[in-house]
């Protein structure tokens, strides 16, 4: 008798108690931290993935903005989380690449801290110029500044950006030399372009599109690995005379380090559910971006080759963001 007891105890002990968490898995709203305000591309992108994942998991999904810092503010918040599955966060190329690749101290690890789920999203960057610059496409930009060292300038949204690390790599890669001139944002950076104050920018395909309609701006290339199905007439870069260059942003989903791995399937399920719907691709079309998923371990290859990338372009241009 002791020993039937004994057994069914170990059996109760070494039961699917993982598993059964799992299946009740989620018992209460998800939270999703967004570390940029209201109305960005990462909190848009996460409202209209949040919708789908609620409908997915039949719980609420809640997206909860901790702005500030570059991002820095949110991701420590959902680093510093219990890894139970109810605190998400959208995280970004900026977040996780290019923060880590110009601040000297962060208070989390983009690989250590947290569990990549699933990318969602691909927004590539646009290369916009003035109207009035006498070059038609990549290459005679290329040799344009090239004759004029230190005389052309390229806005940012800020320094150790991804648009200005963007301009760092299309620099080294082309051979040339501009001014940097960091701004609070793509916005003023684009409408600073078009003024004719500064000589190009990079910016979303839905930002330019409205810009190159009017003919205010000119696009030479798009940051994309192939043309963009929104703006086809658009050359990529590499194609256009950078072969190997690539800049945009992606969106992906983490969950703090530790989540239990049948949460982080389940939740990653769900979002490749929500990817998939139909009516994604023409919400984030709207947004300049297009639908993307991947396995948590392809996730964790973009991001380690990402981190690698950024580190190398910020040395090299000897930028910090301290």
């Amino acid at each position: 008798m002791r020993i039937v007891l004994a057994t069914v105890i170990v059996l109760v002990a070494a039961g699917p108690w993982g598993q059964a968490y799992s299946q009740a898995y989620p018992a209460k709203p998800v939270r999703v931290i967004v570390p940029f305000p209201a109305g960005g591309g990462a909190d848009i992108y996460a409202r209209v993935v949040g919708r789908k994942l609620s409908e997915n998991l039949g719980q609420s999904v809640v997206v909860d903005n901790r702005a500030g810092a570059s991002g820095i503010i949110g991701c420590e918040v959902v680093a510093r989380s219990t890894p139970d599955g109810y605190t998400l966060l959208m995280g970004t190329t900026g977040t996780h690449t290019t923060n880590p690749a110009v601040f000297a101290k962060l208070p989390y690890d983009p690989l250590r801290d947290f569990a990549p789920i699933s990318l969602v999203a691909d927004a590539p960057f646009v290369l916009l110029v003035h109207p009035s610059l006498p070059v038609a496409n990549l290459k005679e930009l290329i040799a344009f500044a090239r004759a004029r060292p230190g005389q052309l300038t390229y806005a940012s949204s800020g320094t150790g950006s991804s648009s200005h690390l963007g301009f760092e790599l299309f620099n080294t890669m082309a051979g040339i030399k501009g001014v940097h001139v960091p701004y609070k944002g793509l916005a003023p950076a684009t409408l600073d372009t078009i003024s004719g104050y500064v000589t190009m920018t990079w910016n979303s395909i839905t930002a330019a599109a409205p810009h190159l309609k009017n003919r205010q701006l000119k696009a030479l290339g798009i940051g994309s690995a192939r043309r963009s199905a929104l703006m086809p007439d658009i050359p990529t870069v590499a194609e256009a005379g950078l072969p190997g260059f690539e800049l945009g942003s992606w969106y992906g989903i983490f969950a703090p380090a530790g989540t239990p791995p049948d949460i982080i399937r389940r939740i990653h399920g769900e979002i490749v559910k929500a990817i998939n719907d139909p009516g994604m691709k023409e919400q984030f079309a709207a947004l300049g971006g297009e639908p993307v998923s991947s396995t948590p371990e392809e996730f964790r290859a973009v991001l380690q080759r990402d981190l690698v990338k950024w580190a190398k372009v910020a040395k090299q241009a000897n930028v910090k963001a301290d």
